[in-house]
């Protein structure tokens, strides 16, 4: 359980709770040369120590906390378990993939249209797109798509990025970065109902995230009993399967921050948590800095998810999983020089959307002692140093080994179709097992609380 102390400790947890911690080994999942299945564990053991921890500071029982790495596999991997009436998602579009450049590989990410078009107004049309790689340095396709607002990554040795700036950047950092804004009162938090455990009932959770790692982090806090709101740009659609996949037990509006700062301030003045995924700083030209969201919600949790951090010369920009990878040598190491490869989940998403849930949960119980707004950070690139320089691979024994994600699996109706998904690998006593409400249409909900 090394990996959960690990974690644990990041977050500033009190390490005499790591023995309320139950664990199944399951041989054979999230198999890699990489200690991907211990860092899964340590983050989502992690985040549910901290709801029962939550939990207990509420007057609720004491529970204890089951992680199973069964359990934990099929909710890293969560996006190809789903099923859309019967039909299964595409998890990368056709240019989101590696290409062979003069000096070596570069890896794109175009899943969104605007991506897209902005990859091909730099390496031309697609059928032709082989050629143009093959011309052109990594180091040079990098430069010349990001500047156009694209994303493409060079293929980085774990030594190359270990001498780049950005790299020794991470580097310095805490796995979670936390901290404490203004001195408002001690939150007061109403007693919890006897059954099931929600730790977060009763919290309003306002959530700018997109993609697969912020989305983890708020459905979960919903799965907890959050009132989990989800605001997005009216221009900027969610892709329709990655909201199926991460929105459960949410609601979805979309807001124009710009237009509407009256409506996104109503909402703020009722909120506990604001959760944000987008590029550091992107968002404080809309006061969403986490300074300017306390001086106006005294109090509020403030939780940012990025890619590479909000530090280093990367900071501005944007980044994936399977991008970080490539960048930080895990995409040499899971393969070679010669050719790549890749974790065997998005594991870093995943991982850091658990963590991110954990720091807000720690740091709502945290502000029943002691108050004060709160921050708390995670970026992918940090959980990609812990996962290659900290965690270790840890023999905890076979519980039966792994028989597949049936039992882990659950289907359901919605409004989206008949849903068949991944179940929350968060286990607690007393604690739920699925989330109260299935995902809706993306952006059609109001924008108010309920």
């Amino acid at each position: 359980m090394m990996s959960i102390k690990s974690a644990w400790s990041a977050l500033g947890g009190d390490p005499a709770l790591v023995g309320r911690v139950d664990g199944a080994g399951r041989t054979g999942v999230l198999r890699s040369r990489l200690p991907v299945r211990e860092l899964a564990r340590g983050c989502v053991g992690a985040c549910a120590l901290a709801a029962a921890e939550l939990g207990a500071a509420r007057g609720g029982e004491a529970a204890r906390v089951r992680v199973d790495d069964g359990a934990v596999a099929v909710a890293f991997t969560s996006e190809r378990h789903l099923l859309v009436d019967g039909r299964a998602p595409v998890a990368f579009a056709p240019l989101s993939r590696f290409w062979r450049t003069r000096d070596g590989w570069v890896r794109t990410h175009a899943n969104y249209p605007r991506h897209r078009e902005r990859l091909v107004s730099v390496m031309g049309p697609a059928e032709y797109m082989e050629d143009a790689f093959a011309e052109r340095s990594a180091r040079e396709v990098e430069e010349a798509v990001y500047a156009a607002g694209g994303l493409a990554v060079a293929l980085r040795t774990p030594e190359e990025w270990a001498e780049h700036e950005q790299g020794r950047a991470v580097a310095g950092r805490p796995l979670v970065e936390r901290g404490r804004l203004d001195d408002a009162p001690a939150r007061v938090l109403a007693p919890l109902d006897a059954a099931p455990l929600l730790p977060a009932a009763g919290l309003r959770v306002l959530d700018l995230t997109r993609v697969i790692a912020g989305p983890v982090a708020t459905r979960t806090l919903a799965l907890l009993g959050a009132d989990v709101l989800r605001l997005d740009p009216p221009r900027l659609p969610e892709l329709p399967d990655q909201h199926a996949d991460t929105d459960f037990g949410k609601r979805s509006a979309t807001l124009d921050l710009e237009a509407d700062r009256r409506t996104f301030e109503e909402l703020l003045a009722a909120a506990d948590v604001v959760v944000t995924g987008y590029r550091p700083g992107s968002l404080d030209r809309f006061g969403l800095s986490p300074e300017a969201l306390a001086e106006r919600r005294p109090g509020v949790v403030v939780a940012q998810l990025s890619a590479w951090g909000g530090y280093g010369p990367w900071s501005g920009r944007r980044g994936f999983d399977s991008l970080v990878q490539v960048a930080t040598g895990i995409a040499v190491t899971e393969g070679s020089a010669e050719q790549p490869g890749a974790l065997p989940a998005q594991a870093l998403d995943h991982g850091s959307g658990y963590l991110l849930a954990a720091a807000v949960l720690r740091a709502l119980t945290e502000q029943t002692r002691e108050g004060g707004s709160r921050l708390a950070r995670v970026a992918l690139a940090r959980t990609a140093r812990w996962l290659t320089a900290e965690v270790r691979a840890e023999d905890t024994g076979d519980d039966g080994g792994y028989d597949g994600p049936g039992a882990r699996l659950a289907e359901r109706d919605s409004p989206l179709g008949r849903l068949r998904y991944a179940l929350t690998p968060v286990s607690l006593t007393g604690g739920p097992t699925d989330w109260a409400r299935p995902p809706g249409p993306w952006g059609a909900d109001p924008a108010r609380w309920e």
